[in-house]
């Protein structure tokens, strides 16, 4: 059994990011939702400066962010990124005093071509990354296998968080626009995103899934995230506080889930065996496993309530 450890104020596991909320890198109250003053129930937070931004106010807002980042506080248990708006505005941002109090960076319009004017800037930093797949190039799936061959480098694949697909961004490239009741996986992004995830996660990439962007149709957000999971993708990025807690809430595992998963991992269990009426197979669903309880970690059981954070826990 692969043992691997994490921390809560480390976020080398996806799954500890829950609902990052987008937000405008120029809101004024952008100190306080990074200090959890506002928003406390926030596990993460993206500050945007690229479509959340005209770009008459891209400099203004680089210079908001560098006020704020001077009364950053320390907040071992919420993560925060700065979505660049492209390699140059990346450089600028880099050279803010106090940037080293955010975790990394959101990296949109990501393809082959812009990787190593990203990542030049960033060697040598602590930072981690997250490439936003929202160009035509995803809907070539020999462009998709090159790009994971480049992010496969030694010195590049222990940098990156996760990749986020950009719905909205490929939508726009296909002239539609996901209508109401209809999840993504009624539209051609469905085939997109299983494209995606069997490209990626078989060599070790976690995948978090494009936002919704209706605010008053809480029933198929559910849907379209019991679907995410279903997909295997990892978190689901909230464009208002509102969803967070629905997001964040179907993250909680079942109790059965659960129990099968422990069972799975125990190092006594037989190569197969019945439980809750499932066939659970050791050399299957070990990867399964490991993710379900890295999510109870996070979220606890459903209907329990949100477990409380521990500060270190193994598999």
């Amino acid at each position: 059994m692969t043992m691997q450890t994490f921390t809560t104020n480390d976020p080398s596991s996806p799954w500890l990011l829950g609902a990052p909320l987008y937000m405008p890198g120029n809101r004024r109250d952008l100190l306080d939702c990074a200090n959890g003053e506002k928003f406390s129930m926030l596990r993460s937070m993206i500050f945007c400066t690229e479509d959340a931004l005209s770009r008459t106010d891209v400099d203004s807002c680089i210079r908001h962010l560098g006020l704020c980042l001077q009364g950053f506080k320390d907040t071992p248990k919420r993560f925060r990124f700065i979505r660049a708006r492209n390699p140059e505005i990346l450089a600028r941002l880099l050279e803010l005093p106090d940037i080293e109090k955010i975790n990394g960076f959101v990296l949109p319009k990501f393809n082959a071509k812009v990787l190593n004017a990203y990542l030049d800037l960033l060697q040598g930093t602590p930072f981690k990354i997250m490439p936003t797949l929202e160009t035509q190039e995803v809907f070539d799936p020999g462009a998709m296998i090159e790009l994971r061959q480049a992010l496969l480098q030694e010195d590049i694949f222990p940098r990156i968080l996760m990749l986020r697909i950009g719905g909205n961004d490929l939508m726009n490239l296909l002239g539609i626009r996901r209508p109401r009741t209809m999840t993504l996986y009624e539209t051609p992004l469905g085939n997109i995103i299983s494209q995606l995830v069997t490209t990626f996660k078989p060599h070790g990439f976690s995948l978090s899934a494009p936002v919704f962007e209706y605010l008053d149709d809480a029933n198929t957000l559910q849907k379209e995230i019991h679907l995410d999971l279903a997909h295997g993708l990892t978190g689901k990025t909230a464009i208002h506080p509102a969803q967070v807690t629905t997001i964040e809430s179907c993250y909680a595992v079942d109790s059965d889930d659960y129990d099968m998963a422990l069972s799975i991992i125990d190092q006594a269990a037989p190569a197969v065996f019945k439980m809750h009426n499932a066939m659970c197979e050791v050399a299957t669903h070990q990867q399964w496993a490991e993710n379900i309880i890295h999510r109870y970690r996070c979220y606890g059981r459903k209907n329990s309530g949100r477990l409380q954070e521990v500060a270190e826990f193994s598999i």
